[in-house]
């Protein structure tokens, strides 16, 4: 089922059209919550990394 090149952007328009788009305020803080979430998650397995090495060298400072 063929559709022409005009029945197509008609159709694409029609559909942009229908997308609702985020206000400057819903970007903004959804930004700020990806930098918040990013920075907690790094901060994290940052503590369980150090806790996961601490832990290591205890073990093999026994054995060594």
């Amino acid at each position: 089922m063929a559709v022409n090149p005009i029945q197509f952007i008609q159709q694409v328009r029609s559909e942009i059209a229908k997308v609702v788009w985020p206000t400057r305020r819903e970007v903004m803080v959804t930004t700020i919550m990806v930098f918040i979430m990013a920075a907690l998650m790094a901060t994290f397995f940052a503590l369980v990394d150090l806790g996961i090495r601490s832990g290591l060298q205890g073990i093999l400072s026994i054995f060594g």
